[in-house]
């Protein structure tokens, strides 16, 4: 028997912190037409003659900023996760790393497992929660490969993880050291995403952004939804940790141009706080299992200056899941309980 295929895949992150580079990534990346889900003309005319140009030398400066001796976090973690993976697992399994944008690629990954003549794939994207425009891009983009195969080998995906018990309690062991209980507030702030591509994935037409607090609660209506997989993520961390509901927040990050993205805004969230006296924050990040430059930076620095000139004091930011033990051991546990279920 041929060895088991597993293939993680992360976002993706530009070969060096150099502008070429952070264009030819940004290229790809908002290239996607699961990224930004307009038409082909209007995004091409957006990504290459506005976004790109303007943005990668912006970009680039900020990449310098987290970039060290061992290159982009990311996709240090990443490898380490890979390998620690692969070394728990054993010889019944080959394990690969690749990023959606950028190196390692996704064809070049299926293609060593190929060459490995693996009996399966199962394909699992390194984002706690469902997205079109992350985890729907990685299904779609693995199928496009193999789909080409003429031996086509069963292939599985992990749809989302935001609920695994062993991550909840990652997140939450990763905070203990920072006594979350004297902190003013807990924010849990994710990516955001556009809302038009919350209520794409809202089938039934008849939930998302027309009931009250329609992401509150997860239920069958609701379970592929992006924002209300957020939320849960965030009350089970909060539960593990005893945080009750009035001291933390919810709240998304990293928005990209005028239209309405899934609130609230964490730069909102931020001047409500300050408004009301918070002076301590400590934040989670959720939706990225390896510290990033939406980590690293974004929170960090940027949140960090912006609260202060609200007249805040700190903004802590609660390391990802990175190399913890307990969440190698989670994605190991992830792969056989996956194959488990699927013989």
């Amino acid at each position: 028997m041929g060895k088991k295929g597993v293939l993680l895949v992360n976002l993706g992150t530009p070969d060096s912190p150099e502008v070429k580079d952070v264009r030819k990534y940004l290229d790809q990346f908002l290239m996607d037409e699961r990224v930004i889900d307009i038409s082909t003309l209007s995004r091409t005319l957006l990504v290459k003659g506005i976004i790109v140009p303007f943005r990668s030398p912006k970009t680039a400066k900020l990449y310098k900023e987290i970039w060290d001796e061992n290159g982009s976090p990311l996709l240090y973690y990443s490898k380490i996760q890979a390998a620690l993976v692969q070394e728990q697992l054993g010889s019944e399994y080959h394990v690969e790393l690749a990023m959606r944008y950028q190196s390692p690629s996704i064809e070049a990954a299926l293609d060593r497992m190929k060459a490995g003549l693996v009996e399966s794939i199962q394909v699992i994207p390194l984002f706690p929660q469902y997205a079109s425009a992350s985890t729907g891009s990685v299904i779609q983009k693995v199928m496009e490969i193999v789909g080409k195969w003429q031996t086509i080998p069963p292939v599985s995906f992990v749809n989302s993880f935001h609920d695994n018990e062993m991550m909840i309690s990652t997140f939450a062991d990763n905070a203990k050291k920072y006594q979350p209980e004297n902190y003013d507030q807990i924010l849990f702030s994710f990516h955001g995403l556009p809302e038009r591509q919350l209520i794409k994935c809202d089938h039934s037409g008849q939930h998302c952004l027309k009931t009250t607090d329609c992401c509150a609660t997860l239920t069958d209506v609701n379970k592929f939804c992006y924002s209300a997989q957020c939320h849960d993520t965030a009350r089970l961390i909060a539960a593990e940790l005893n945080i009750p509901a009035t001291k933390y927040s919810v709240c998304f990050q990293s928005r990209l141009g005028k239209e309405p993205w899934v609130q609230p805004y964490t730069s909102d969230t931020l001047k409500e706080l300050a408004a009301k006296g918070k002076k301590r924050l400590l934040v989670f990040c959720p939706a990225f299992v390896a510290d990033c430059l939406e980590t690293l930076y974004e929170v960090t620095v940027e949140y960090g200056e912006e609260f202060k000139k609200l007249g805040g004091e700190e903004v802590q930011l609660v390391s990802s899941l990175n190399d913890h033990p307990q969440w190698i051991a989670a994605l190991v546990k992830m792969v056989k309980d996956h194959h488990s279920n699927s013989n």
